[in-house]
């Protein structure tokens, strides 16, 4: 069973004299302005065939306060827990009733069953409370590309290929503990050594004879594993489901991973970025190349922003799409929300095309101008080389505001697992973001008293 909310305050939340503690009581009075939010979270919390009956659970605002603070704080599940009994602040902020301190496990597992739409819900209704109290009016825009990497290590094909040994081995000896009776062998010390010489080789001949025996021990074991799965679906019970719904997961990938260093090594085939699986355990990683620059892995993210800074759109793309095919998307999701095309707007030289600006034009913007020309003429996209210079210079503090996230937010790099985490991490940290910066942007803070 599990409330909404706390219903009754404690006399005692009370926040610190510090800019940190006016700032969580600036963003804690939004929160108790929409409480119709918490509806949102607790269907996420609430888990089909459970009965709300039993022991009382967190309660879904105290679920949603704690992943603001995770996230502004740049705070881990241990740390979270921590703070929550030490600070008085945060306990002030969290909403949590007299005498809970949850641990790490209960934070995890509650903050990580909010969605990634109900975070993007959070956010629509905090931009319509900053275009209420006239904070952004959503006129004029900015739009940007970013990357946030997934939580994997630099990916090579002989790394991949030693994931994949030491997982199917892990499953085999789960295996023998559920009753298989397949004799196998254990092959992760000769893997891992033929990874790391094949690391530290040098030559293209020298290394293909090595990765030719690392793919033999690859393929033996996965027949073990396959002949394994074989003969388990016959042992009865829980653990023996799970054991299979692991297998089938990552049989799949680790075939892949085999075939994709067959062609790349030993074929010499250069294999397409879209075909290509970067890791074992976060399978929907893109290989993101932005122009010369380092190679990302991960997903490529597109922003838009105004002038006040507030994340007013953001998109997790799917591969590494051009710029130049994002950036109408970007718009139709703008005017959808607002109601009208932004009167002004500014991007980067890369979402720069003649039928970009056309369309853009056709649909009310005023003035589009891109960082680079790219063969437009500034007459074309805007009214004056006067505004042009100003809307260029309008775009470059976009690049601040994705700094900001990435160093203080934590989007250069997401610590949670999945796709679908994936996408619920981001937001999370956008929401905490604007947040935090709409505080900071209303008139009835006051932070210097």
């Amino acid at each position: 069973m599990r409330q909404e909310r706390t219903v009754q305050g404690s006399i005692f939340d009370l926040f610190a004299e510090h800019e940190i503690g006016r700032e969580l009581e600036a963003m804690s009075q939004w929160l108790d302005a929409h409480r119709d939010l918490l509806n949102l979270v607790t269907s996420d919390l609430r888990r089909q065939g459970v009965t709300e009956t039993g022991r009382q659970g967190l309660p879904s605002e105290a679920v949603l306060r704690c992943a603001l603070l995770k996230q502004y704080r740049q705070l881990s599940y241990e740390e979270l827990a921590f703070h929550l009994e030490d600070s008085a602040s945060f306990r002030a902020f969290a909403r949590l009733p007299w005498g809970w301190s949850p641990k790490k496990s209960v934070l995890h597992k509650t903050i990580s069953a909010i969605r990634a739409d109900t975070w993007e819900a959070v956010n629509k209704m905090l931009l319509a409370s900053a275009r209420q109290e006239r904070l952004e009016s959503g006129r004029v825009v900015r739009v940007d590309s970013t990357v946030t990497a997934a939580l994997i290590h630099e990916p090579s094909d002989s790394s991949l290929l030693w994931d994949c040994v030491r997982v199917m081995v892990r499953l085999l000896q789960q295996a023998d503990s559920l009753g298989s009776t397949i004799p196998w062998h254990d092959h992760c010390r000769a893997a891992k050594k033929r990874a790391r010489v094949i690391e530290y080789t040098r030559g293209r001949p020298k290394r293909v004879q090595h990765y030719r025996a690392l793919l033999r021990i690859a393929r033996n074991t996965l027949d073990y594993l396959q002949q394994a799965a074989a003969q388990l679906p016959l042992a009865a019970g829980p653990a023996g489901k799970l054991w299979q719904a692991q297998v089938r997961h990552y049989q799949p990938l680790i075939t892949q991973i085999i075939a994709q260093t067959e062609r790349r090594v030993l074929a010499g085939e250069a294999v397409p970025a879209g075909e290509k699986l970067v890791s074992l355990f976060e399978p929907h990683a893109d290989i993101i190349v932005k122009g010369s620059r380092d190679v990302d892995y991960g997903h490529k993210l597109n922003l838009t922003t105004g002038r006040s800074g507030l994340i007013l759109d953001l998109v997790i793309e799917a591969g590494n799409p051009a710029d130049s095919e994002r950036l109408l998307p970007l718009l139709e999701r703008h005017i959808a929300f607002y109601g009208e095309a932004p009167r002004q707007a500014a991007a980067d030289g890369g979402y720069a095309s003649r039928e970009n600006l056309r369309q853009a034009k056709a649909w009310g913007v005023r003035d589009m101008a891109f960082h680079k020309k790219s063969g437009l003429r500034i007459e074309d996209m805007v009214r004056s080389r006067w505004v042009y210079r100003k809307l260029r210079n309008f775009r470059a503090g976009i690049e601040a505001g994705i700094s900001c996230l990435k160093r203080t937010y934590g989007l250069a790099r997401c610590t949670w697992r999945g796709l679908d985490h994936f996408k619920t991490y981001v937001w999370s940290s956008v929401v905490a973001y604007n947040l935090a910066l709409f505080a900071r942007l209303r008139p009835t803070l006051s932070l210097g008293t």
